[in-house]
């Protein structure tokens, strides 16, 4: 049954409960940029992506996604799970041994919703790609999504493939790239800037939309179903989506410090009363 915005809303924080709990569990894991692309993964999968449950592989006639930047599993995992993908008791597994739910994600635990391994970062849109095209190959109409980071741009690989779908006229295929500016060694405008985004990819032959407002739902599910209506053109679709980091957690926000640091104690209490819901289910 299609949850209401106002349910979604609430899922959003429900799923940020989540990340800082499996962080600080272990004391390990990417808390910055999964808070961050929280609205992403609850509009995509609770309003805009076509998929089936249970879970297989090949997703015949359903819509697929690949996450490039593969160390913020954490949201990734919740939001699997919030949606029935697996149970969510099995998220106290993460980072521990012999877990489906490692740092990174991984297909050889066959954990439902995951179709690639990633975390070498810059390799996410090459595998989708391939996805896309096979399913034109197969005459599948559904699309394909992916994730990167801004960060991740900074790689070679990325630009190839850029200029691989234009050329090859891939236009089932629906790439955001979330935007915060910061990266493990601090902005990316520091480390290698990106320049004008926007106009880089438009000169590599890509229909190219933004949203300012990545952290509100509603304009994150209006921009990729606007995305959607532009599919199916001969050209591919990339959304710029400008995020926070840390979004929800006040001291985590806008910081590159919280990239891949876990929270402590009184860190996530701090947390969760920001966080609050009148009756959470945390696992």
């Amino acid at each position: 049954m299609s949850k209401s915005i106002e349910e979604l809303k609430s899922l959003t924080t429900q799923i940020r409960r989540d990340i800082l709990r499996m962080v600080h569990a272990v004391n390990s894991g990417h808390p910055g940029g999964s808070l961050g692309c929280t609205e992403f993964f609850t509009a995509l999968y609770g309003k805009v992506m076509n998929y089936k449950l249970p879970f297989t592989m090949e997703g015949k006639n359903e819509d697929h996604f690949y996450l490039s930047n593969g160390h913020i599993s954490p949201v990734f995992y919740s939001t699997l799970a919030r949606f029935g993908f697996f149970p969510v008791d099995e998220l106290r597994t993460f980072r521990k041994l012999d877990s489906r739910l490692q740092g990174h994600p991984t297909t050889h635990e066959g954990l439902p919703g995951i179709r690639v391994a990633s975390g070498s970062l810059g390799q996410g849109l090459s595998v989708a790609l391939g996805a896309a095209q096979g399913k034109k190959l197969d005459g599948d109409s559904s699309l394909v999504y992916t994730l990167q980071g801004d960060g991740e741009l900074q790689e070679g690989q990325n630009w190839e493939a850029f200029m691989y779908a234009a050329s090859k006229k891939v236009d089932n295929i629906i790439s955001t790239i979330d935007y915060n500016g910061q990266q493990i060694d601090g902005s990316t405008d520091n480390v290698l800037s990106l320049g004008n985004l926007h106009a880089k990819l438009e000169a590599f032959g890509w229909t190219v939309l933004e949203e300012k407002n990545g952290n509100d739902l509603e304009a994150v599910i209006a921009i990729l179903e606007k995305a959607k209506t532009e599919t199916g053109k001969e050209k591919p679709v990339a959304i710029i989506l400008h995020t926070q980091m840390g979004n929800g957690v006040d001291f985590m926000m806008g910081s590159h410090a919280w990239h891949g640091k876990a929270p402590n104690d009184e860190q996530l209490d701090t947390a969760f009363k920001q966080l609050y819901l009148e009756a959470p289910a945390d696992y």
